[in-house]
């Protein structure tokens, strides 16, 4: 009996245990009068041996204070001012036919960037590449001209450039003519006359651009014979030549790939098959075309000007005065499209900033074909004037200063 009392007492204890025995083992009495708040959390058996550790209430975790980003300023915006000058936009009336090989079309290029500042005029290039005069077959350029010119009235100059692809055999029927042979110069020069008669006809001023040394010297030879026929054939014809020679070679008359640009600045002119251009030596050969272009462009009339009567102070002869309504008419006939009653007379062209380039070795205008330096010579005369030109110019002995020159340096200075 008394091992099962104390069997049934340890059962009932692990009974205890594990059920979490009562509620409480001691609760606090409410007073009297006071309202019994919630009931106190009461502490079981298994706590009291097994006492679990309670986790501390999370305390708020201070408020961050967020960091506000400066505020940027903005850089004001860069004005760019640029000095180039404003072109108005003008009706293109002026065309400038190109044609010939991949050179022309090289210094067509160069001539849109020269001519940039004439809003009036536009470059047409109508190069072909290998082409000449030889093969007529391949491209027979006096037809080609003739076809552009007719498809369009605006073109007021025609640049053509060719001869580099030209060193072939000519054929004529069943016969070939070696290059440079005799009957192969006159049938070459019978093309190059029939080109410039293509503009000829069409009163189109024609230049003629000859071909600049390469860097094989024997097609260089060649194109000093070439660019003699160029030359004949384009004054003949009333034309004018442009030579590119004497800019693409050094000291020596040979062949260099560098050397002053438009700017002055030493830079590759030649590209390195040795025979097309770089950019540079494009716009380089181009300027001198520009000129020549510039000079055609100044001597065109200008048309729908009206002449005024000149006023009697000034010379001229007093016309008629204006009668009431004059003016009326005029604007309406111009407006209806029917001619001016009054004579339309070409503007005198500006002069030129800078006259005609003229070596020293070629004839004088109007010397009856002296040469230029020796007229030059001529014109210092004899005697002590002459003397003392030659001690300055030929010998580079300085005059003797003079009080009140420039070139007196002496110190004191006299008084």
């Amino acid at each position: 009996m008394r091992a099962r009392s104390l069997f049934m007492v340890l059962a009932s204890t692990l009974l205890v245990l594990a059920t979490g025995g009562p509620v409480s083992v001691a609760q606090n009495p409410v007073p009297p009068g006071r309202i019994p708040s919630a009931p106190p959390q009461g502490r079981s058996l298994f706590n009291l041996f097994w006492q679990i550790p309670e986790r501390p209430a999370a305390q708020p975790r201070p408020q961050q204070r967020q960091r506000v980003a400066p505020a940027q300023r903005r850089a004001p915006a860069r004005v760019v001012v640029r000095d180039d000058p404003v072109i108005p936009k003008v009706d293109v009336n002026h065309h400038v036919l190109v044609i010939g090989d991949t050179l022309a079309g090289q210094i067509a290029e160069g001539l849109e960037d020269s001519l940039g500042d004439r809003a009036d005029v536009a470059v047409q290039s109508k190069a072909k590449a290998d082409s000449g005069l030889v093969r007529s077959d391949f491209y027979d350029w006096p037809k080609a001209a003739g076809e552009l010119l007719a498809a369009d009235a605006k073109v007021v100059v025609g640049v053509v450039m060719l001869g580099p692809n030209d060193r072939q055999v000519i054929r004529e029927g069943e016969i070939t003519h070696e290059p440079l042979s005799e009957r192969w110069l006159q049938l070459y020069r019978a093309r190059i006359d029939a080109v410039a008669a293509t503009f000829g006809e069409r009163r189109v001023p024609l230049i003629w651009v000859g071909a600049p040394p390469m860097q094989n010297p024997r097609l260089s030879a060649d194109l000093i014979t070439l660019n003699d026929l160029f030359r004949k054939g384009t004054e003949a014809a009333g034309g004018q030549f442009v030579d590119l020679w004497g800019a693409y070679v050094d000291g020596e008359n040979r062949y260099t790939a560098t050397g002053p640009d438009v700017n002055g600045q030493i830079a590759k002119l030649r590209l390195g098959d040795g025979v097309h251009f770089t950019r540079a030596g494009a716009r380089k050969a181009a300027h001198f075309v520009d000129v020549v272009i510039r000079r055609i462009l100044e001597q065109t009339p200008t048309q729908n000007v009206i002449a005024l009567p000149a006023p009697a102070e000034a010379g001229g002869t007093p016309g008629p005065a204006p009668q009431p309504g004059d003016v009326e008419r005029l604007i309406e006939r111009m407006v209806s499209g029917a001619p001016a009653e009054l004579p339309l007379v070409p503007v005198a062209p500006p002069r030129p900033l800078a006259g005609p380039i003229l070596p020293l070795t070629g004839s004088l205008p109007g010397s009856g074909g002296g040469a230029l330096i020796a007229s030059i010579q001529e014109a210092r005369g004899r005697g002590e004037v002459a003397a003392q030109l030659e001690r300055i110019f030929g010998q580079g002995i300085a005059p003797e200063p003079r009080p009140g020159r420039a070139d007196d340096f002496r110190w004191p200075r006299p008084n």
